[in-house]
């Protein structure tokens, strides 16, 4: 019995006010306020090691390397404020103005010279470090595609809600040490599964299948997890903040109830933990989700041929965060489409893409008030 429902094309209209364009100086302005920014989170992780960045990432970087980066990622931030100025008579002047003091402050407080040593560990840190490192390479990667093969042409790169969701991104980097803390210790509750014998034959055989099995296992408890927030009635409102994106891009992944953000993490580590699979394997299954977590939410057409009958790509997931009726409760995996493929909530026409996105239920746009959605959705509305 062939589908009933009509699939239409998704219209994105042009915006002339968010689009950015050459000449006006909105682009030098917005980099150079960035780099500062930046710079200056940069320069307090140098100087406070212990309490701005994590002791994961910092044994995966040469902190006195970086400080290369940093110089000139100053002087670019001091030059597209500059450029600002040069190429716009007042509407973006303020822009090059807050980046070129940003970075000033930088330069004052010790900027790409402060002396780098042994670092003392700490219960607990923000991982300025980690945000860094993720903001630049998120948009040196993903940017770049969406603007070279961008599946809505249109949609704009400061779409409605990017700021939402920029912040979404820098509290989820930020709050990285205290998400791991909290999904070693959930994970370490299952201490008694642990067999020693089954984890060295694991490390035992070669890391591409290590990897394989990690991904295989790691996808299986997210699936379930995840379709448990789509599936029990009290779990779907922590979920829901995550559906509420209306428009794809490469930040829309970041949004999430914090609630959800910790308990998926939580999750995942229970099966990496059980398996104690080779640190390289971890590496290369860690880098791998980090990217298709940000990819598979991306505003691209990249073509993927017959893997996107394997992998979760951008068209599978984004018709998990269509709002149109054969799309809902559908595409819950997080890594391959098996699992969807087994348990029957597979869902990708292979002509189509969605029209629309977000929940059937428009929530609250604020940050607060998304973070207070999972209590006053069970509210009962007033006459």
């Amino acid at each position: 019995m062939s589908n009933p429902y009509q699939y239409q094309t998704r219209h994105v209209t042009r915006d002339a006010e968010r689009e950015l364009r050459l000449g006006e100086g909105r682009i030098s302005g917005l980099c150079s306020v960035a780099l500062g920014l930046l710079s200056l989170l940069a320069v307090l992780a140098y100087l406070y090691p212990a309490y701005l960045t994590t002791l994961e990432l910092r044994q995966l970087y040469d902190a006195k390397q970086l400080q290369h980066v940093l110089k000139y990622g100053m002087y670019f931030s001091l030059g597209f404020g500059v450029l600002t100025f040069v190429l716009n008579r007042g509407a973006y002047r303020h822009l090059g103005s807050g980046g070129i003091a940003l970075t000033a402050i930088a330069f004052v407080l010790g900027g790409h010279q402060i002396p780098v040593g042994a670092v003392e560990p700490v219960p607990l840190s923000l991982g300025v470090d980690w945000l860094i490192l993720a903001f630049l390479g998120s948009v040196a990667i993903f940017v770049s595609l969406e603007k070279l093969l961008p599946k809505y042409q249109n949609q704009p790169l400061l779409r409605p809600e990017w700021s939402i969701d920029l912040f979404y991104f820098c509290f989820n980097h930020l709050a990285i040490s205290a998400i791991l803390i909290f999904a070693n210790y959930h994970a370490s509750h299952f201490h008694w599964a642990i067999s020693a014998d089954f984890q060295a034959t694991v490390q035992s055989i070669p890391i591409l299948v290590q990897v394989i099995i990690i991904i295989l296992s790691a996808d299986f408890v997210l699936y379930w997890e995840h379709r448990a927030y789509h599936e029990i009635k009290a779990l779907w409102p922590v979920h829901a903040v995550h559906h509420s994106v209306e428009h794809m891009d490469w930040l829309a992944g970041s949004r999430g109830h914090f609630i959800q953000v910790f308990s998926e993490r939580a999750m995942v580590m229970i099966p990496l933990y059980l398996l104690g699979a080779s640190e390289q394997a971890l590496n290369i299954y860690v880098a791998f989700a980090a990217l298709q977590a940000v990819l598979i939410h991306s505003n691209t057409r990249l073509p993927f041929g017959p893997l996107k009958y394997v992998l979760v790509t951008p068209q599978f997931h984004h018709w998990h965060h269509s709002s149109e009726k054969p799309a809902i409760d559908t595409n819950y995996s997080a890594h391959t489409v098996l699992f969807d493929r087994l348990f029957g909530t597979y869902h990708m026409p292979d002509q189509h893409w969605p029209a629309q996105y977000g929940t059937t239920r428009r929530l609250p746009r604020g940050i607060l008030a998304q973070t207070c959605y999972p209590i006053t959705a069970f509210k009962k509305p007033t006459d």
